[in-house]
């Protein structure tokens, strides 16, 4: 499976690039997850992103916010179709109304507003924690 996040934001502090290469290196072979960073747009101007042939997930306040047992049916889902997931993290301003219309799968992380640093950090870890359970690995305990 390719998982792909996409994130606005190109200087994140050292702990959040070795935080997210520690919980991508774990998940071994069945995924090819890779993150990358997206020059910001001067504020106001939005963000442009080429969707191509993937499913595509918008982290915003206002979408769903899933369990990780629920994340996990949604990559075992797309997995099972051959679809790519792109996952997109915007920027300290959002991103445009136009990208969110197009996007397959509207998601939070978290009611609360979370730094962009830790969304990366988070994202990964619960994706991995979602390949996890996938693989009935004890990494998620319920």
């Amino acid at each position: 499976m390719n998982i792909t996040v996409l994130a606005v934001g190109t200087k994140m502090p050292r702990w959040v690039d070795e935080a997210v290469g520690e919980y991508a290196k774990r998940f071994g072979r069945d995924v090819n997850y890779a993150l990358k960073e997206i020059k910001p747009e001067k504020r106001g101007a939005g963000v442009n992103a080429a969707q191509g042939m993937a499913v595509v997930v918008v982290l915003d306040e206002r979408g769903k916010a899933p369990t990780s047992v629920e994340l996990a049916q949604y990559l075992k889902s797309w997995q099972q179709n051959g679809e790519h997931v792109c996952f997109i993290i915007g920027g300290a301003d959002g991103m445009t109304d136009r990208l969110k219309q197009q996007a397959n799968v509207m998601m939070r992380l978290s009611s609360l507003t979370l730094p962009h640093g830790m969304v990366r950090v988070l994202l990964t870890e619960q994706l991995y924690r979602a390949v996890s359970i996938l693989h009935n690995h004890p990494y998620h305990r319920e």
